[in-house]
């Protein structure tokens, strides 16, 4: 049986040991089940027990393969067109990697994604997210940055604070800092209504009068807005687009640890360099969020990542839609009929693990596209130039996350803190490993040599000391977002206890070097490397964006050129997922976008 969950338990002594479950069990406890998972057991059907009948006995106008949180979205919005559609979730709980459980009894897990900013504010307006139990809790600070010589950065969204601590490294730089953000700000006030806009592409096989004009308000608009932007401005974007991160940042700023703090948003998720070129719109695509109307800022969920995931769950069946989980599609069903003297390929279902076969009119996909057109359609559908542009995505991934439980707030050196409650510096995210943009290079040296990072950089985040309902009283729920870790190693396996456990220890025992004794403090953890983040959450090289975020997979160019806008070249088959336009996070626009296009399509 495949190895679902490697977790690692304090001994007394405060000696670590691995425990390998060799089971596929669930991750939430039968015993102690989370209250978002009790919450989705009032509304979603389970499949192994209801069996399939409800799924056969009509003719769907949609069905939603996966239920991550843009599959979601894009039910709710078919749903509330009137449209019959239901949502076919593989696992045993719906959110994709947006999603909450119960790793260890009493404490819950955002087990992939763990932050909120990207989601769209068209979505939760128009899906009233907040009254299907949405309660975001912004964080202020919002960065804490220790070094090893035991200084520390405090940042976030006051600006007082920001120029305070900013002075302690350089006075050129406090003063300089606010100039950056406001440039910053006019980049996302041109390219943000890009996000919720089908790109303006004619697909390869269509012509219509109806596709010119929309392709021409599209571009016009961005015109129109590029015209507000001054001659310097329009340079410094086009340096924030094509220039490594590190040139954009030496240009403005002269503290290291500044500059290593700001440079981690231009390099998470993936496993590119703070000196590759283009890593700057990581950057600027991170900033590009928002919480209660606040640009910038990053915000918990209140019951971990999954409550996003339910609200728009909630939302979805409040329109009518059919949320099924434990329904694993292996295959799409087509049909090839000659037209005009050629071969037209249509959608008409899907087909189970079981083998169930589900008709259906539309089939909406929030799989990564090489899930989509590599596992669940047959290959001689697609003609040879297709399959081989798909083949040609990058799905590098340098990422391992660890969720633990602890029964201590870490204390770091640098910030003497007393008492359990939590201080500033556990609010928001805490970069180790980032005292210069150089310690972020040299750890990718490794991972581009095939080894673990000699010494990673880690994001830790605490979202229990904002969020007292995901952890018993006086222990706290832990993420670490770890790089770089390649997907395959030069020696060795990520199979291998021994070699998960070391890598385990090295990120804990860089901890220590913050926060002396931090590693006595875990109760228990979760690791996963990027081999099981794609076999859990069905993430492609385990690449959290479905498909890395460079210019050359944007906008007209994701997935591939000439199919950017949502269909694909078998009709009926829609791109719903992060792979597609505009791109990962939590934002929930593909699958939004993805609706309009496949409800334009049946008018």
């Amino acid at each position: 049986m495949a190895k679902e969950i490697a977790f690692g338990r304090r001994m007394k002594g405060g000696e670590m040991r691995r425990l390998l479950r060799w089971c596929c069990r669930p991750s939430l406890s039968s015993s102690s089940s989370s209250s978002s998972f009790s919450a989705v057991q009032t509304f979603v059907t389970d499949v192994k027990q209801s069996g399939t009948k409800f799924l056969t006995q009509r003719k769907w106008d949609a069905l939603v393969v996966g239920g991550g949180h843009n599959g979601l979205t894009a039910a709710a919005y078919l749903a509330k067109a009137g449209l019959q559609v239901a949502v076919l979730e593989r696992r045993h709980v719906l959110g994709g990697a947006a999603v909450t459980e119960e790793l260890v009894p009493g404490f819950q897990f955002s087990r992939g994604s763990y932050l909120q900013s990207l989601l769209r504010p068209a979505v939760i307006r128009e899906l009233d997210l907040q009254k299907h139990g949405l309660k975001l809790l912004p964080r202020s600070p919002s960065s804490f940055t220790p070094s090893v010589d035991g200084q520390y950065l405090l940042m976030g969204p006051d600006a007082e604070l920001n120029h305070s601590e900013i002075s302690k490294f350089s006075k050129r730089d406090a003063a300089t800092f606010p100039s950056y953000e406001q440039l910053l700000e006019r980049f996302c006030t041109l390219l943000d209504p890009l996000l919720d806009t089908v790109p303006p592409e004619r697909p390869v096989d269509q012509e219509a009068l109806m596709d010119k004009w929309s392709r021409t308000k599209v571009l016009a608009s961005l015109f129109m807005r590029s015209g507000h932007l001054g001659q310097e401005d329009m340079i410094a974007l086009m340096e924030l687009l094509l220039a490594p991160a590190s040139k954009v940042l030496d240009n403005w700023f002269e503290s290291d640890l500044l500059k290593a703090t700001l440079a981690t948003d231009a390099v998470i998720g993936s496993m590119a360099t703070v000196h590759s070129p283009g890593s700057g719109y990581v950057l600027l695509h991170h900033v590009m969020g928002e919480t209660n109307g606040v640009r910038g800022i990053w915000s918990y969920v209140q019951g971990g990542m999954g409550a996003v995931s339910m609200a728009i769950a909630r939302a979805a069946k409040e329109a009518g839609a059919t949320l099924a989980v434990n329904a694993e599609v292996v295959e799409f069903s087509v049909q090839q009929l000659e037209k005009d003297g050629g071969i037209s390929t249509s959608l008409n279902g899907v087909k189970l693990a079981d083998g169930t076969l589900i008709e259906a009119d539309q089939v909406l996909s929030n799989a990564t596209p090489a899930v989509t057109f590599l596992k669940l359609l047959s290959q001689n559908v697609l003609s040879e130039d297709v399959l081989r542009r798909i083949k040609s995505i990058d799905y590098k991934s340098g990422t391992t996350k660890l969720n633990l439980a602890v029964d201590d707030l870490p204390h770091f050196r640098a910030r003497e803190h007393s008492g359990t409650n939590p201080g500033l510096e556990h609010r928001g995210t805490i970069h180790l490993g980032t005292d210069s943009m150089d310690d972020i290079d040299t750890a990718n040296r490794d991972a581009l040599n095939g080894y673990p990072s000699l010494r990673p950089f880690i994001e830790m985040t605490i979202p229990s000391a904002l969020d007292n309902t995901i952890s018993p009283p006086g222990k706290h729920v832990i993420n670490m977002f770890v790089q770089y870790t390649p997907y395959h190693l030069k020696e060795g396996s990520w199979e291998d206890p021994a070699i998960r456990e070391a890598f385990a220890k090295r990120c804990f025992n860089l901890v220590d070097e913050y926060a002396p004794g931090f590693s006595s403090s875990i109760i228990d953890y979760e690791m996963l490397t990027p081999p099981d983040l794609e076999r859990v959450f069905g993430l492609t090289g385990g690449n959290i964006f479905h498909g890395a975020m460079g210019l050359d997979s944007l906008f007209l160019l994701r997935p591939i050129k000439g199919w950017s806008g949502y269909k694909t070249p078998v009709k009926g088959l829609y791109l719903c997922g992060s792979g597609s336009h505009p791109g990962g996070g939590v934002m929930g626009a593909p699958g939004r976008n993805a609706a309009q296009v496949a409800l334009q399509d049946r008018r």
